[in-house]
């Protein structure tokens, strides 16, 4: 039992790891404003474009950036979510369909 928690432990760090190296996008405005993050949810570059930000009234670049940052989010999240659920199945897959595999 003991390995068998060791083993989930030492997985979970590697799909943290690994999440770490996969970049996630979120844009709006046609690419105006384009948010990078890693897929464990840390942001990594912001870029507006500069004739945009040009025209851009204060409220519409918060509220655009705003946007931006949590599709860049929210695909961080499906993506560890997948990447979790594929674990999570490779560990139970030694159960013999117990859990509806």
């Amino acid at each position: 039992m003991f390995e068998k928690l060791m083993a989930a432990q030492k997985q979970a760090e590697e799909i943290k790891k690994r999440l770490d190296t996969v970049s996630v996008f979120g844009e709006v405005e046609g690419g105006a404003i384009r948010i990078t993050a890693t897929a464990n949810k840390a942001i990594t570059a912001v870029e507006i474009d500069e004739e945009f930000y040009k025209q851009a009234d204060k409220e519409e670049l918060e509220e655009l950036l705003l946007t931006a940052i949590n599709k860049a989010l929210a695909q961080a999240e499906q993506v560890s979510a997948h990447e979790m659920q594929a674990a999570t199945q490779s560990m139970m897959g030694g159960l013999g369909g117990m859990f509806g595999q």
